[in-house]
């Protein structure tokens, strides 16, 4: 028969290798607080948590509601350029389209615009790793081995920068150009290349084939809005897991006439078709839309609050239902 032995307090002349210390937090002498659940206090959190979610959610679904939002597709207006860029003999030929629209009543407060498409799977595992982030932070231009392939060097060697499909099918439509990106991804996960000059950084490199410009004048006229580091082109690099998304591309500038918002009238898209989408039977459109205080146009979280809310509702009343049927049984017992 075996001996039992306890562990004692050190002072006691217990082992010291075999007892913790003497501390309240090793022996488990702490102040503690145990909630005792009563059908009170379960039923009182479910019909609690049910009110402040529906509460909540009907606020954001409200507030969605009420938000401005017009809409052009433009694929069909623009189907002859689509084609024309189909053809990779035509890539160095631009093609240009015009779209007009009438927005019966004023959006007022601040416009933002968007480009959307549908049927284009970003998401695709070959096109999410169609990148080189070694090259986004400026730590070396000429790619030689990567991801980035067919869109690595033209036939000729020259290295495409950015490459990648994704750099390459980027969407661009020409309201305000900056502050629409992540200010994670336009301070810390791309940068230019180091040099003088920012043409001599890209010099032995060549634009991708859908683009008009080489990387370092996406935008001419803002020098702190070039090459990688280019709002337009760091909010299309984050890729969307959906086929069918929308992201952010400006702002329109609140002067002049445009000092409350967007007036009513007819308004002209000018458009510079690069990017083909008939080929997939994908769509194009923009979205001029306004904000509210629980930000864009997106029901989601409305909706999942009024879900959380509802459900939380629902078991409050099976509970209670299963408690007055089990105190009716008990009571029948014992009389």
């Amino acid at each position: 028969m075996k001996n039992k032995t306890s562990c004692l307090p050190r002072e006691a002349g217990a082992h010291p290798s075999r007892c913790p210390d003497n501390s309240a937090f090793k022996q488990q002498r702490l102040p503690a607080w145990k909630p005792q659940l009563t059908i009170a206090t379960v039923l009182s959190s479910f019909f609690l948590t049910g009110a402040f979610c529906l509460s909540v959610g009907i606020c954001l679904i409200l507030s969605t509601n009420s938000i401005r939002e017009f809409q052009i597709n433009y694929s069909n207006e623009c189907s002859e350029c689509s084609k024309l860029r189909e053809n990779t003999s035509n890539w160095n030929k631009e093609c240009h389209c015009s779209v007009n629209f009438t927005l019966k009543e004023d959006m007022l407060g601040d416009v933002f615009m968007y480009y959307g498409l549908q049927n284009f799977y970003q998401n695709h595992r070959r096109y999410v790793i169609s990148r080189s982030d070694a090259q986004l932070l400026g730590q070396n231009v000429n790619i030689e081995k990567s991801y980035c392939s067919p869109f690595a060097t033209y036939q000729n060697g020259t290295p495409i920068a950015p490459c990648g499909a994704i750099a390459n099918s980027m969407f661009n439509v020409p309201l305000l150009k900056t502050g629409n990106s992540w200010w994670t991804d336009k301070n810390v996960k791309f940068r230019n290349p180091v040099s003088y000059n920012l043409s001599s950084a890209f010099e032995g490199t060549a634009r991708p084939p859908y683009w008009q410009k080489p990387v370092y004048l996406l935008d001419e006229e803002e020098e702190r809005n070039n090459g990688y580091v280019n709002d337009d082109f760091i909010i299309w690099m984050r890729v969307s897991a959906f086929a069918t998304f929308r992201n952010l591309y400006r702002r329109v500038e609140r002067v002049r006439q445009f000092v409350d918002g967007l007036p009513a009238g007819n308004y002209t898209f000018h458009i510079s078709y690069n990017f083909p989408v008939t080929k997939f039977k994908g769509r194009k459109h923009v979205i001029l839309s306004t904000v509210v205080w629980s930000g864009g146009s997106n029901p989601f979280l409305g909706i999942a609050y009024v879900v959380t809310g509802t459900a939380a509702t629902l078991m409050g009343f099976v509970i209670t239902a299963i408690h007055l049927k089990l105190r009716k049984k008990k009571t029948y017992f014992q009389k």
